[in-house]
Order: C-alpha cells, then structure tokens, then sequence
C-alpha cells in the first residue's frame, strides 16, 4: 500500500477546517437562533465555542496518536470497543447528514433569491440538488474537493464586507431587549449552534497527508475556531444590530437580507450565489464524509458486508452513498427546519462528551501503543469540562433530542449484536475498565469457565521462546524505560533464586493482528545484546524474552504465574493509582497480581552507594529491611532506616521507636543506622534527605482524593518530590 504523501500545509489545513465550519452555522442558523434569545445571539455563539474547545483539543490528541485511523469512529472504538463504536458511528452518520439536511433546506431559501420558486417547492428543489449531489458521489468527482478552498475565501470575503459596512449601521435600540428569554434562554441557543462549529475537528480524520501533524493540527483546529468564533460573534451581531428581531427570527437567509440592505439589490443577489455555492459545496462534502462511516463499520463487520462494496469502476461506497442521501431527503421534506438543527447538534454534542471520556480512558489505562506526540493542555479538567458542558447543553436541547439520543443507542446495541457480536475487537476500557464501567457496555464473563488464554505471540526465531520455570524475579519491558539495564539489575538485586526473566512486551491495539509484529525488530537485537553484556558483567543467570500481546495486565499476570516467580519488578512513572471506573495496567497488576511487586522510578542515579528506607505507620519493618538489606549487598551499600514523626510525638516516644527500629535493624548484614527526623510534612522532610541517598525505598502509597479515585489519576507524591531514584515495595503479607 502505498505511503500517505504528507503535502497539506498549514495554510491548507486551516482552510479545510474553516470550510468545514462555514456554511450553515452563519448562513441560515444566525435567526432562528436569535428567536430564541433576542440580541445576546452573539454571546451564545461564544460560549458555544468554548464548549467545543476540549472536543478540539481531545480530537487533536487522538489523531497525533492515531493518524491514519479514520477519525472520530476508530477512536472511539479502540477506546470503549465495538458496541459504542457502533452507537458512535451511527450518530456521526446521523450529525453529519442532518447539518448537510439543513445547508439544503438553506441553499432552498437562497436559490429562491436568484430564480422564482414557489416557497412550497423550496424543499423539493432541494432534495433535487440532493439528487446531483448523489451523483458528484458516485461518480467520485475530485474536481469539487479542490473548489474549496475558492469557495471559503469568496465567503470570509462576503462576511468581512458585512462586517465592514455593518458595524457603523448598528442600531442600539435594536439591541434591547438583550436576553428575551433569560439565561435558560440564552443557554438552550448555545446548545442549539453548537452545531454550527462541528467541523473543526474534520481535518482529524486526514492527519496522515498533514505536514509535521503533531504541531499543524493542534494549532490549524485552535487558529480556525478562534478565526470562526470571531466571523460568528462579530456577524451575528451586526445581524441583530441592522435587522428588527421580529424580522430576523423568521428569516434563513440572514447574509441575504444584510447585504441587500446594506448594499443595495445587487450586492444582495451577490451574497445570495455565494450563499448557493457555500451551501451546496457544504452539503456535497457532508455527504462525502457522512457516508464513510456506514461503509467504515460494514468492513469492520459492525454492518451488513453488502453496504462495505465499492462501485466497480468508480471505486465509491455507492451503497451507503444511495442511504445517506435517501435520509437526508426524508429529512428534507418531512422535518421541521428547527428540528434538523436540533438533531444534529444534539447527537453532535453526544460524539465530542465521548471523544472527551476517550482520552480520559486512553490516558488513564496507559496503553502502551497511546503515545500521542501532542497532549491536552489541563487534563483531565479540559476533558471534564468538555463532558460536563455536554451533559448542561443536552438537557437545555430538550426531550425530543435526548429521546432520539437514546433511540440511537438501542439501535446501535441492536445493531451490534445482530452484525458486530462476532467480531474479535475489544475497547481498551473492556481491558481496564472497573465493574462500574464494564457493566454500561459488558456482560461480565468467567475467564475460567471459558478456559481464557491471553493473546501472545512470541518472537522465536530471535529467542527460545522458553520462560524460566523457576525465576526468582520477573522484569517486563515496556519500552518507556530509562535504563532496561538499570531495572533488570534492580531486579537482581532483590532475586533470592538463581535466574531472573525479562521479558519485552509490545501492547498494540486490539484491531491490529499480531502476526504483523512476528518480525524482530532491531531494538529487540539491541535488548538482547545489552543485557547479555550485564548478565556476564555481573554474573548474572537472566533469560531474555520478547512478547507481542493485545493486553499487557493479563500477559503479565500469566507469565508471572507461569514462571511461579517471588518478585515482579516494573518501571514506574510514579503513578499507579487504581480509579474506580478506569485503571492503568500497573493499577491492575497491583491489585491482582499474585507475587510480591515492586516498581522502579529510575531518576538517572547510576551508582547506588546509600539506600534509604522510608516507612509509614503500620509497616512490618522486617520484612521491609530484609529487602533493602539484600539490595545493600548487593551494591555493597550502606542502608538507613527513616522514620518521619509528627512534632508532637515525645522524647519517650522517639526513644522507644528508636530502640525497636536499632533492634530490627541490627540483624541486617550491611552497614545501618536509624534516622528519626520530627516534621509534620512528611512528604517534604523526605524529599529533603533524600538528596543525600541514591535510593529511596517506599510501601504502597495512600488513598488519594475522590477526583484520582475515579480516574485513577493519582501520583504518589513521595515518589514525585523524591531526588533520587525510588523503589515502591508491595509485599503480599503486609
């Protein structure tokens, strides 16, 4: 398959998500907007923009981790798997084809402008362009694509005149009364022009034909929704500042009615063809993009197999081209204009609330193939922004909306589990996700009565592809670690037996077949031989091992209990909280894991000649020491045993402490002392001392707040405020 060629600029992308956006949402929208509350029309398109923004910079994250995807429905679907990737593809086929709907009941109003048509026959001329448009499709016209780019500046030029002539021309009295319906009122628009912004995210779906991706998207999606947030609250309010409200509240082709009383007949009729071409080329893209998903999930086995065909000489999905437009004309004729607008922006509104969950999910399970050059500014509180206003902006659009939402939702299960319920596909939320979360979207399953084995492939013309039977500890891989050698030999340190397995494991999505990671990769080479050089430089016994998997938590589990081990020893970026409703695989491993486990937050310290031992309350000090002990031996270093108490604690208190711990520490073979420092912050007393050490040794952190608990987005803090590596210790009998 040939490459992608990476030609957009980031002029051309920019201009593509400004098409995308210009049309309908400025065109037909501005009145029936301001119907609904007065002159503050301005301000709800403002705040609209603001409440797409998360969905902006999710979607921006997701394609810089996924370019070549598809867009929006993959995303979803490798986030919480096929059942709502179904629902989702069905409401992004529904959102885009009710805003293309909507441009064409629009384009209706404007060609009546240019040509006399029956105000009754409006619809039915549309659904005749509806017919020319269908046939643009199938015959896979490319030439129209290209006129985009035309067509955009004929209409930010239009607006700019408007813009221009208007603002002198504003009459003050008809900005009063400024909410005609209060702040609900105000608040149910925004909703409702939601829609009108939508198209900011398009460009996602081709970030692998966009110049240097991780830093062009982001920024052509936030320069284009600031440049359309500005042409819709500057228009809008020169709309409302020049027009009687209780002429444009009825009007759909406000740019029309503007410019002709601004400018005269004639500079109206100009406003009225780019209103024609705008709309038309609007709703020809709408439906080129809208029957894709349709044709996306047929190969994906979530639909019948006949809708994924292609037209034998013109490759185009035709059959899901001939649907798409068969329910846009139903909606043409028979659904009330509002109503469309609605629709689209309720179900648009649902796709960016899951978008946002998507990035949470992705994040916060860790996938190791997650790796998106560009993250989210602010997370998680963008994405909770963007799913809270999401949830406000859904019950402002009314029941009818929301019903329609839910019909969607039975309709895609439906849908599911008559086409999609074969295929092999799974989320990674199914992977991760806790019963609360698993229980909206699965039936829970027993592993054991199904006889589960995890999915691995093992790369054997490189290795044996035999795991060591009696290893003492087991070290995986993950590929996002400092040193591997630096955590093996962490690993060696601990091990009470003779052998250690390492084990490189390679996560990739669920939708990616194994087999096509059966060759071995140079960095395999390279891990192979560097810690072979350690095995002979310490005379060490490790087997090294190469894994390809679809699910790191339930690999490791089993090779943990295949090779009966005492310890495993993980990197570690110093978060391992475990969330309610998701988890990361080390979340997962920690509560599920059957050995001993210990995770490395390797700080660049390469010579460990000083260990310190910090322990909580509660602690069976012992057990702990023997380890740090071993570890001393190992790098023939000294150990300290600290105690960080509060400052009211007594000197009888200290004293006793300080004997017991003397004791304890007195059977360890290394060269030991105890430390007990008075502070009532502990996390910064250790962080302090710990300048002075080249290991800190911890216990499994404490409870986090309610925010971390359920997103599993907790740091240990001790770990993060540490100044030297960290060794995080949990023990099965502590």
């Amino acid at each position: 398959m040939k490459k992608l060629e990476r030609s957009l600029s980031l002029i051309s992308v920019i201009a593509i998500s400004i098409g995308g956006m210009l049309g309908s949402g400025i065109f037909v929208l501005p009145g029936l907007a301001a119907a609904k509350t007065g002159s503050s029309v301005w301000l709800a398109y403002l705040i609209a923009s603001l409440c797409i923004l998360p969905a902006a910079l999710s979607k921006s994250e997701l394609a810089t981790a996924m370019p070549s995807s598809g867009g929006t429905y993959v995303y979803i679907e490798r986030a919480f798997g096929p059942i709502l990737g179904t629902v989702a593809g069905i409401g992004l086929w529904l959102s885009l084809l009710l805003k293309s709907s909507f441009a064409l009941v629009g384009f209706g109003a404007y060609l009546s402008i240019l040509i006399s048509i029956d105000p009754n026959l409006t619809r039915i001329v549309a659904v005749f362009f509806l017919g020319i448009i269908l046939l643009l499709n199938v015959l896979g016209v490319k030439k129209v694509g290209k006129v985009q780019i035309v067509i955009v500046a004929l209409s930010l030029i239009c607006l700019t005149l408007i813009l221009v002539f208007g603002l002198p021309e504003i009459n003050k009295v008809f900005l009063k009364p400024f909410l005609t319906n209060g702040s609900m009122g105000l608040m149910s628009t925004v909703a409702f022009v939601y829609i009108s912004y939508a198209g900011v995210t398009k460009v996602a779906a081709i970030a692998g034909e966009i110049k240097n991706p991780d830093k062009n998207l982001p920024l052509a999606m936030i320069l284009s929704l600031f440049i359309m947030t500005t042409i819709y609250v500057s228009i809008t309010f020169v709309l409302v500042g020049n027009i009687p409200l209780e002429t444009l509240e009825e009007d759909l082709k406000p740019i029309y009615t503007i410019s002709n009383m601004l400018g005269g007949e004639y500079v109206g009729y100009a406003a009225a063809i780019i209103g024609v071409i705008t709309l038309i080329s609007m709703a020809n893209s709408g439906v080129l993009a809208a029957s894709r998903f349709p044709f996306a999930m047929a190969r994906h086995k979530l639909l019948p197999t006949f809708m994924s065909k292609l037209h034998s000489r013109y490759l185009t999905p035709t059959v899901t081209i001939i649907i798409t437009c068969a329910v846009m004309a139903i909606v043409i004729l028979f659904l009330d204009v509002e109503k469309i607008a609605k629709l689209a922006s309720a179900f648009m509104v649902m796709m960016f609330m899951v978008v946002n969950a998507a990035v949470i999910v992705l994040r916060e399970t860790s996938a190791q193939w997650y790796n998106p050059p560009f993250r989210s500014p602010l997370y998680p509180f963008v994405q909770l922004f963007g799913i809270i206003s999401g949830i406000v902006l859904l019950v402002l659009l009314g029941l009818m909306p929301f019903l329609s939402i839910v019909a969607i939702f039975i309709l895609g299960i439906t849908i599911y589990f008559n086409f999609g319920n074969k295929t092999r596909r799974t989320g990674v939320l199914r992977k991760y996700g806790h019963r609360p979360a698993l229980y909206l979207l699965y039936k829970k399953k027993n592993k054991e009565k199904k006889g589960f084995t995890p999915k691995v492939a093992i790369n054997d013309n490189v290795l044996d592809g035999q795991f060591v039977s009696n290893a003492g500890v087991v070290v995986p891989l993950l590929g996002n670690e400092n040193s591997p050698e630096m955590l093996v030999e962490i690993g060696a340190a601990i091990n009470r037996r003779e052998q250690i397995q390492a084990i490189n494991i390679t996560e990739v999505p669920n939708q990616t077949y194994l087999d096509a990671f059966s060759d071995d990769s140079p960095i395999i080479h390279s891990l192979a031989r560097r810690i072979s050089g350690l095995a002979n430089a310490k005379n060490l016994d490790i087997d090294f091992e190469a894994v390809v998997t679809h699910d790191i938590s339930e690999t490791i589990d089993e090779l943990s209990n295949q090779t009966n081990c005492d310890w495993l020893v993980m990197g570690w970026n110093g978060k391992a909280h475990n969330g309610i409703l998701v988890r990361n695989p080390i979340g997962w491993l920690v509560t599920n894991i059957n050995s001993d486990f210990a995770l490395f937050k390797d700080n660049g310290v390469r010579h460990i000649g000083k260990v310190l031992l910090a322990l909580r309350p509660g602690r069976k000090d012992k057990n702990f020491v023997a380890i740090a002990d071993r570890i001393c031996q190992f790098y023939n270093a000294s150990l300290t045993l600290l105690h960080v108490v509060p400052s009211r604690f007594s000197k009888d208190i200290i004293e006793d402490m300080e004997a017991t711990s003397s004791a304890i520490i007195a059977k360890a073979s290394s060269k030991s002392e105890v430390v007990i420092i008075k502070s009532d912050d502990p996390i910064d007393a250790i962080s302090k001392i710990s300048a002075s050490y080249d290991l800190l040794i911890l216990g499994t952190p404490q409870k986090d707040n309610w925010i971390n608990v359920l997103f599993g987005t907790g740091k240990d803090k001790f770990t993060q405020k540490s100044a030297c590596s960290v060794l995080r210790l949990t023990m099965r009998d502590n």
